[in-house]
């Protein structure tokens, strides 16, 4: 059994890879990223700016890793996301969303159309979560 941990993660290892040169990992990371910034220079959006670097290393390397709820978030997390929603969040959805559809309509395509499905929720509500590797 041991060695179907360690092809797992070979495995993952070559679809983080192969989504940093073909599946857009780079651009998503490096716009997050900027995005993050201009967050942190206004000042009161820094736990937006939190949120878009969270969203830039998922969006880096995502394979072998999921998005789970933050423990101890609270009403000032959700009350945050509504306006994440109202001023990015569903726009962001929404291209993760058609580059998904984009990539799965290529067989080669699917592991990376797949990728971005699982950006969408946190793209549209990324406060209060945390990005954990999975087992």
């Amino acid at each position: 059994m041991a060695g179907a941990g360690h092809a797992e993660r070979v495995i993952r290892f070559l679809l983080n890879v192969l989504w940093l040169v073909f599946g857009g990992g780079i651009v998503l990371a490096i716009g997050y990223g900027i995005a993050a910034l201009i967050c942190f220079a206004l000042v009161v959006t820094i736990p937006f700016g939190v949120a878009s670097l969270r969203l830039a290393g998922y969006s880096l390397w995502p394979f072998g890793r999921t998005v789970v709820p933050k423990p101890g978030a609270g009403v000032g997390s959700g009350l945050a996301n509504v306006l994440w929603v109202v001023l990015a969040g569903w726009w962001l959805a929404l291209s993760h969303i058609a580059a998904g559809v984009a990539l799965c309509v290529t067989i080669i395509g699917i592991p990376f159309g797949i990728a971005n499905f699982k950006l969408v929720p946190t793209a549209f509500w990324p406060l209060g979560r945390e990005v954990v590797d999975t087992p």
